[in-house]
């Protein structure tokens, strides 16, 4: 009975003595936080969607707090987010505008087709089918929907129609998570404000890209000639918009022989 009793007290000293390393140690080698992480999380809006370029916005919080990272860098929580972690930082900026996701093909409609389908819905194993999948341009959007799948905020649809991914603008929040996710590469980031877009991603010759669609981008150069300020002009068969010198002013739309900037 002595010998359990010994035994006992020998654990429950050792308890004590391990306890208190222990509790010294957490001391002795605790890693202060930065009070100003918790106001950055908070600012956030907690979607965790990445379009930052981070895991989330813990690791955003932490990465803008370690100055590896701008405050404005969070394409949902905006201009509020961007203000309120700048003035949690210390520090001023410019509040970048307002970008959404644009989808650079008309659809269906103009486009001709291969041959019909009737697998899965989804982009990326469409495209990986002989001849680049259904779709005669392999540049256009195959409409199955993959970017549907992946946008977080129900922003992006496609269209009974023309079965083409459309954005809806109010709804997006610029993540990117579409972009990441098309096979062909067709959907970008523009201004939200209104502006003059090119809805064709074909970088190929006008005579391939006129056996294919009624309405894709020839790389004529009437629009790039049109513009009094210089802000479009045709790389690789296609014209670009510069948005930075962009006034809206609508000749481009009006000159184009194929109606596809709008």
């Amino acid at each position: 009975m002595l010998n359990i009793v010994y035994a006992f007290a020998v654990l429950a000293g050792l308890g004590v003595l391990f306890g208190g390393v222990l509790a010294v140690a957490g001391k002795v080698f605790a890693v202060e936080e930065d009070p100003r992480l918790e106001p950055l999380t908070e600012a956030l809006p907690g979607a965790n969607c990445g379009g930052c370029g981070f895991s989330g916005c813990s690791a955003y919080a932490t990465a803008v707090l370690e100055g590896k990272a701008a405050p404005g860098g969070c394409p949902v929580g905006g201009e509020a987010a961007a203000k309120a972690m700048a003035e949690i930082m210390g520090v001023k900026m410019d509040v970048q505008a307002r970008k959404v996701a644009l989808v650079h093909c008309t659809g269906h409609g103009h486009v001709h087709q291969n041959y019909d389908y009737d697998g899965i819905s989804d982009c990326l194993a469409a495209s990986r089918l002989p001849g680049g999948g259904p779709l005669a341009c392999p540049d256009g959007c195959l409409g199955f929907g993959s970017c549907v799948k992946a946008c977080p905020f129900d922003a992006i649809h496609i269209d009974p129609e023309n079965h083409v991914a459309v954005v809806d603008p109010d709804k997006c929040k610029a993540c990117g998570k579409c972009i990441a996710t098309c096979p062909r590469g067709i959907i970008s980031l523009v201004p939200a404000d209104p502006h003059v877009s090119i809805l064709c991603s074909s970088k190929r010759k006008g005579v391939f890209v006129r056996q294919v669609c009624d309405i894709g981008c020839l790389g004529c150069g009437i629009c790039e000639k049109t513009c009094p300020e210089g802000a479009i002009t045709v790389e690789q068969f296609l014209a670009k918009i510069d948005y930075n010198k962009c006034t809206n002013c609508e000749l481009c739309e009006e000159k184009c022989p194929r109606h596809l900037i709008r």
